[in-house]
Order: C-alpha cells, then structure tokens, then sequence
C-alpha cells in the first residue's frame, strides 16, 4: 500500500532530524520524505498534523513476545522490533527451538522478534552450546539472561569463544553469591522493611569480572540492565578505554527508587532492584551523555495472582512495552532533553545491536523499512489494568498519568495499530 503521512513533526535521532515534513511509503518502505517521489498517488492518506513520526521503538528486552497479547501491547506501544532473552520455556538452546520461536511469531503478529540464543545448555551456566549453530538458526547474540555462570572459567571460555565468531555476548551483572536471597537494594529501606538485601557491590564486582575478560579476549560484549551509579562509572571508564562494550538500563530505573516500594507494595519487585536516588540520578545523566546506549522496557509479564504475596515472595518483573515511549518522554521532559536525544535511546541506537540482521533498524531514511511510530505528543493517558493489552498488569506505574499516547504504529508499511483520537 501506498501511504502519505502528512504534515507531522518528523523525528529520526539517526540524522537528528526533528521537523515538520511528509513522509511517503511504498512497497513497505521509506519512498521519499518531504517532497513526493515522481507519479505517486496514495492509497491512503493519514492526517498527522499535531503528532510526531519517528522510527518504531527497537526494544532490546521483552518476554513471551510471541503471545498475541504482549504483540499487541507492543505495537500498541510503537514497538515495532523486539529482542527476546532466552530464559523461554523451553530455553533458547538449540537452533530448532529458535527456529521455532521465529515461525510462531511470524505467525502470530507483525512485531520482529530477534531472539538471544543461550550461551550455556539449559542457561545452567556449566556447558556451553554451540553457538554458532544459534546464529544461524537467528540468533543475534548469546546470552545468559539473569542466570549465573558455574565460575569464571567457563565465563572466559564462552567469550573466547564467541569471539572466535565475531559473535555478541550479552550479559547481566551481578554476582550470584553477593545477591543470594536478596529481593531489595541494599540500604536503610531494605533494613527498615527487613527486606533481604542486594548490595552494589553485586554488582560492580561482576562488572570487574566481566570488563577485564573482555580486555583478555577482546569478545564485543552487551552489558544489560545496569542499575548503580558506581557500576555506569565502571562503563564509562571501559568505553573511555576503548574496550568494545554497551549498555541498556530499564526504563523504569530511570523514574523510581527503592523509597517507591512504601509499605511492601509487590508492584516495586523488579530485578535489578530499584536503588538510591543518587543511582537514579546517575542512571539519567549517563542516558543523556551516552553512557547508556539504549533503555529497555524489561518486559515481564506475571499473572493476576503474581503480586497476591509478600513483597519477598513475589516473582520479580514488570510489563512495560506500552509504556516505553511515555516513559522515556516523561524522562526527557523532567530532565530537558531534547526529544531527538532521548529518543535516540530507544530507536537509533538499540537499532545498531540489530545491524548484522536490521540494517536500518531505528530509522527513518528513504529505502529503509517503513517501521514508524505516531504519537500525540500533547495527549496524556493513566496507566491501569484495564488499558494494557499485555496480559501481565504487573507495573509500578498503575495510576501514573503519562506522556504520548501512540496513534499509529506501522510495520513494513502496513497499518499494525490504530488509535481512535481521544
């Protein structure tokens, strides 16, 4: 189909492009922006006076993404590109399993699932799969999801030999034995609730860890959900140096902090724990400066009865894929980023994890895929269970009044998601 999206606030972080121009889409991709191209006549044409266009949301974590609920509560959200960790059920650990994955997504809905493959069987941590086979079958990294390593020599083995592939290994920092048990950050709210602790230090001594192997094997390595002001300071001293790592934060460590959990709210159970506002506020100034290539929704959807339990018996998680964009505005808005910055985060720059399989992943550019997101900047939505496609309403934000509320989501030119105007 031949669209015309007219006049609306074009904003593309690739080009840094933030202007008022139409977009023109043919043959599910960019045809042309501004002016038209030679003899095109739209089959349709989309009023966006008002809203804004940009590249559709490339989210680098989100679960049970191949159920038609959580594909609808990501388009419904402009995600159009997700990457799915492999702590499925089964695991991501042989290439039939992926493939698998990939038929019923492609089956399902229109939502591109980029998958993890498992960087040990059964993500036990003790015998590595064959990672190469994963890659073929579609995998564009390996990963570990939140599961621990056996030890650091089977750590090291991994990387050497994932880099012998030129592959990605993406992984979580903390060190196991450091967070046994633990369900809070540690500090003076965990020990007034009697909440188990988390201590940085879980933290930034896995970072040490996995910073210095990436110095003896020079493996690329993807770093996820980090959490404490101390462990960014270690990333950014590691990319000062050169060494070939980047990071993605939770969006919603960039708004709450463990004073949020109040009396044992359930809702505020997440893994990485919610920590100090001195982290919060670290979290934020390393999304502006770079620090932090990408923010992802960590979406974790959990059943009705999932946060029916105390505080230190519930699952952790949160369902966030309708509520990336809303809060990645609310946080450029709070902190003056410009909006071409901010929304870099979650388009352009997740997008380049994709390169080898998404070349144009998180872009808006003349013959890429015509994946766009349109969104009503000025209009406010309230987050409740009733509103969320996911299946999981599990999210600290039930009751928030948030940013931008997406109107349309096109994926390889085709209308995935329409949103009456309210």
């Amino acid at each position: 189909m031949k669209l015309h999206l007219k006049g609306g606030r074009v904003i593309d972080p690739a080009s840094r492009t933030d202007q008022v121009q139409d977009v023109f889409i043919a043959e599910g991709k960019i045809a042309a922006l501004g002016a038209p191209p030679a003899d095109f006549t739209a089959e349709r044409t989309i009023d966006a006076t008002g809203l804004a266009l940009m590249p559709g949301l490339v989210d680098l974590a989100a679960r049970r993404v191949s159920a038609a609920s959580e594909a609808a509560a990501a388009l419904a959200g402009g995600v159009t590109r997700v990457v799915c960790p492999p702590d499925t059920d089964p695991v991501l650990d042989q290439p039939d399993l992926v493939e698998m994955l990939q038929l019923r997504a492609r089956a399902a809905h229109q939502v591109q699932v980029h998958p993890l493959g498992a960087l040990t069987a059964g993500l036990a941590g003790r015998e590595l799969t064959e990672m190469a086979q994963l890659t073929q079958a579609g995998c564009i990294g390996l990963s570990q999801a939140n599961a621990p390593m056996a030890d650091n020599r089977t750590l090291l083995r991994a990387l050497q030999y994932a880099g012998t592939f030129g592959l990605t290994v993406w992984l979580r920092a903390q060190d196991a034995s450091l967070a046994a048990g633990g369900v809070a950050a540690s500090g003076a709210v965990a020990s007034r609730l009697g909440l188990a602790g988390i201590p940085v230090a879980a933290e930034t001594i896995a970072l040490h860890t996995i910073l210095e192997l990436v110095r003896v094997t020079g493996t690329r390595v993807h770093l996820c959900r980090v959490s404490s002001a101390a462990g960014l300071a270690l990333v950014r001293a590691a990319k000062a140096e050169g060494l070939p790592v980047t990071c993605d934060v939770a969006a919603h460590h960039l708004h709450l902090t463990d004073m949020d959990i109040g009396y044992f709210d359930a809702q505020y159970r997440l893994d990485p724990p919610l920590r100090a506002q001195r982290d919060r506020e670290a979290i934020r100034d390393a999304a502006r400066d770079g620090t932090i290539d990408a923010i992802c929704s960590d979406h974790t959807p959990l059943g009705a009865d999932a946060r029916l339990v105390p505080f230190a018996q519930a699952a952790p998680g949160a369902s966030g894929l309708e509520l990336l964009l809303s809060l990645v505005l609310k946080w450029a808005d709070e902190s003056r980023v410009p909006w071409v910055e901010a929304l870099a985060r979650v388009t352009h720059a997740p997008g380049q994890r994709l390169a080898a399989v998404a070349p144009g992943a998180g872009r808006l550019a003349t013959g890429q895929p015509a994946d766009v997101c349109v969104f009503a900047p000025s209009a406010h939505w309230t987050v409740s269970a009733q509103n969320l496609r996911s299946a999981g309403h599990n999210t600290p934000f039930l009751g928030y009044e948030l940013p931008g509320r997406v109107r349309f989501t096109l994926v390889g030119g085709h209308v995935a998601h329409e949103a009456l105007a309210v």
